[in-house]
């Protein structure tokens, strides 16, 4: 007897064992339990997902001698018959190779006979899609009203192909990728019915490779039960299936994250030496990106991210100190060099280009990082009073502001006026910063020993200082910084530069917030332009 592939061996002959399609089979199940099941139903989904097998499992539930039932029996002449693919009133087509009208025609001839000794008569088509128009013209009408002993059953990974005159006429059943887990564990199920040892992480990487397929997933398993020689190991089944060490693209990434450029390039060496495809290594990289800022994300992890619990739990590790914003720069980056590395006629040349522009980007920081720290700056400004500027009135070599000659303090050392000015400002910036900055504005002048006389220009300012309490609090520090009681008065000189220097005042705080580290960065990160520069109302 012929060897049976794997595939064609443990092709599920229930429903019970068909695998990841629970949504599909619940509605098939209770169909045929309230007699409801459509003359003509269409399955769509990936290929290798369990299409045709459960059109075939639903023709035998239709046909069996204890149905219409739920559970076939696989044990009378029917059920045996269609599990051998030999049923006389099952009839599978295939859509590619028997797309004509005329084709079409001679069906509909038939589908007037009676079926030789079931209950009905079950036209399984095969990748529908291929069918012509001019055939789906022809099959219109004896869809739309088939005898009472006709079902049509269709299966097609291309649903958006067929005539919606057809898909309106049909029961339409979407099947899903099977999961990595499950693929996993059916895989685990056959080896060990095969007498054949291999491991779950190898089942895994076979069960990676396939997008979902059973039927891939099994043929692959069947070439590594063929090609070894008792238990297989992780080398000798990447070997075979020629794919790419997971570990291989952990250290890839690791190598990105920290800025080692060297490492890549070797690695990359490497994969090349090997005969690995560049192009496969760019997805590879792509998807681990992908996964990785998932990952990073920590939201319905289990749920975007199908892989093993161990390789996630490696991933949180691996971006563990990197911050989200940065993988999402590396994998954006990444993404937009896919087009130079699949037409390159040099893909590991392109490869290396794109994993050099890669490690070109300046990690940024995330946005409510930059706003916060732009918000800081914004109250350092605020509360920092703008540098003194040169005062025509004063003496040669006199600093600007304050005015007089030295004073004597608790030790008989002599305090210049302009330094306890200063000092005094310093101290009340640190609890009333916005006295302080109306206080820059002033010019203090030594009157007596106990006397100082502030003069503002401009009644805006003076109003400020003479709030209730403010005066006090100016005098209470004077008189700490002289180490005796000091009295405060003010008064107020409006001169015809008073506009001319709110002017420059103003114009050099604009000068320093522009010139200001993070807004520079600011603004070449998000590629932006200064619209405006607004200052409080109290800060002048």
């Amino acid at each position: 007897m012929s060897y049976l592939v794997l595939a064609r061996k443990y092709r599920p002959q229930t429903f019970e064992e068909v695998i990841d399609q629970d949504h599909v089979i619940r509605t098939l199940t209770n169909a045929i339990a309230s007699d409801r099941v459509a003359h003509a139903a269409l399955f769509a989904g990936p290929r290798g997902t369990g299409k045709t097998t459960v059109a075939r499992i639903l023709a035998k539930a239709m046909n069996c001698s204890q149905g219409p039932t739920a559970t076939p029996c696989n044990t009378c002449r029917s059920c045996r018959d269609i599990t051998a693919g030999s049923a006389v009133d099952v009839f599978e087509i295939d859509g590619a190779s028997n797309n004509s009208v005329d084709q079409v025609r001679e069906l509909r001839g038939n589908v007037k006979y009676m079926p030789a000794h079931s209950a009905y008569k079950i036209y399984i088509i095969d990748e529908v899609h291929m069918l012509s128009i001019p055939a789906f013209n022809a099959l219109l009408k004896t869809l739309e009203e088939p005898p009472a002993h006709i079902k049509f059953l269709f299966a097609t990974t291309e649903p958006n192909k067929i005539p919606i005159t057809i898909l309106s006429r049909c029961q339409r059943h979407d099947f899903r990728r099977i999961k990595l887990e499950s693929m996993t564990a059916h895989m685990q199920s056959i080896c060990e019915k095969e007498n054949f040892q291999i491991s779950p992480e190898n089942l895994s990487i076979i069960a990676r490779e396939t997008g979902g397929s059973m039927r891939d997933a099994l043929s692959l398993l069947d070439q590594v039960i063929t090609c070894a020689d008792g238990p297989v190991d992780d080398k000798q089944v990447m070997d075979l299936l020629g794919v790419i060490d997971r570990q291989v693209i952990f250290d890839i990434t690791s190598a990105i994250f920290t800025g080692n450029a060297t490492a890549v390039l070797e690695i990359l060496e490497e994969i090349y030496d090997r005969g690995h495809d560049m192009k496969r290594l760019h997805s590879d990289l792509l998807e681990h990106l992908r996964h990785l800022l998932i990952v990073k994300m920590g939201k319905t992890v289990s749920r975007l991210v199908d892989l093993p619990g161990h390789e996630i739990e490696k991933m949180q590790r691996q971006v563990a100190e990197v911050s989200i914003t940065a993988i999402r720069q590396f994998f954006d980056r990444l993404f937009q060099e896919e087009a130079r590395i699949r037409y390159s006629m040099h893909p590991k040349l392109a490869m290396e280009m794109a994993i050099f522009r890669l490690l070109e980007v300046k990690p940024t920081l995330p946005i409510e990082v930059l706003i916060e720290k732009l918000d800081r700056l914004r109250e350092e400004m605020d509360h920092q009073p703008p540098q003194s500027t040169p005062d025509d009135d004063s003496a040669g070599g006199e600093s600007a502001g304050p005015t007089g000659g030295r004073l004597p303090n608790t030790s008989g050392e002599k305090i210049d006026l302009s330094s306890a000015w200063e000092q005094i400002q310093r101290t009340i910036a640190t609890d009333h910063p916005s006295l302080a900055a109306n206080l820059s504005r002033c010019k203090p002048t030594l009157s007596t020993d106990d006397h100082i006389e502030l003069e503002v220009n401009g009644n805006g300012y003076l109003g400020m200082i003479q709030r209730p309490g403010n005066l006090d609090i100016v005098e209470g520090v004077c008189s700490e910084v002289f180490a005796k009681k000091m009295r405060v008065t003010v008064v107020t000189r409006n001169g015809p530069d008073e506009g001319i220097q709110r002017k420059q005042l103003a114009e050099r705080r604009k000068d320093v917030a522009l010139n200001h580290p993070l807004v520079t960065d600011a603004l070449e990160i998000f590629n932006g332009r200064v619209v405006d520069v607004k200052f409080t109302a109290e800060d002048g």
